[in-house]
């Protein structure tokens, strides 16, 4: 199956954007906790904005090291952080490498409501791929559901120079407020966590650097 390789200063064109069904939605659910046994606790990984605004209540949370995958913003958001005709960008679990994060644990009883209300907010459009990943933690490894970037949409982007994510991030808003808010808010969640991400520290300084320059 082939993957897009779109062009690193363009975005999706606009006409092609279509959010998930209701249908859609739920039969993704439905496939994600297929085995998932009702008696049981469920493990979520978050790496993002799941880490300092999880939205449910959980009975335990750790930090976590993911083998295979590290965060990057490769996902052009539409709707959360910016709209089809500017999209801002959010963060994807790519593949290659590590990527340390939170896993949540949510009480079986809590699972049911706590997925439908997670899917609304993370799969409107299918850009993300849910599975089951291996986390390691201080306390022993689990089985955590995880959203991981499909590469094979016009959603994913990769490669974009340093610059250019400034101007993205600075200038995208969607229906949960500006681009930039939700990548500083991840950096700040990270640190506070002594999570250490390199990537995302450059590229904080780079935007405090052209806020400051803009002032």
């Amino acid at each position: 199956m082939s993957t897009f390789s779109p062009d690193p200063h363009s975005i999706p064109a606009p006409a092609n954007f279509r959010l998930l069904t209701d249908a859609e939605r739920h039969e993704s659910l439905q496939a994600a906790l297929a085995d998932w046994q009702p008696d049981q606790d469920l493990w979520l990984y978050g790496y993002g904005s799941l880490i300092w605004r999880p939205e449910f209540d959980f009975a335990e949370k750790r930090i976590a090291l993911l083998h295979g995958y590290h965060r990057a913003l490769c996902l052009w958001s539409r709707v959360n952080r910016g709209t089809p005709d500017q999209p801002g960008l959010v963060f994807g679990l790519d593949t290659g490498g590590s990527c340390q994060g939170v896993v949540f644990r949510i009480p079986a009883g809590d699972v049911p409501t706590t997925m439908e209300a997670l899917w609304r907010r993370e799969m409107p459009s299918g850009a993300y791929i849910p599975k089951w990943l291996n986390c390691r933690t201080r306390d022993g490894s689990v089985s955590a559901l995880a959203f991981t970037m499909n590469r094979n949409t016009d959603a994913y982007v990769s490669g974009l120079p340093v610059e250019r994510l400034v101007q993205i991030v600075r200038n995208a808003h969607g229906s949960y407020g500006p681009c930039i808010e939700y990548v500083l808010e991840t950096a700040q969640a990270l640190k506070q966590s002594n999570i250490h991400d390199k990537r995302l520290q450059h590229l904080v300084g780079a935007l405090r650097h052209s806020m400051e320059e803009r002032n």
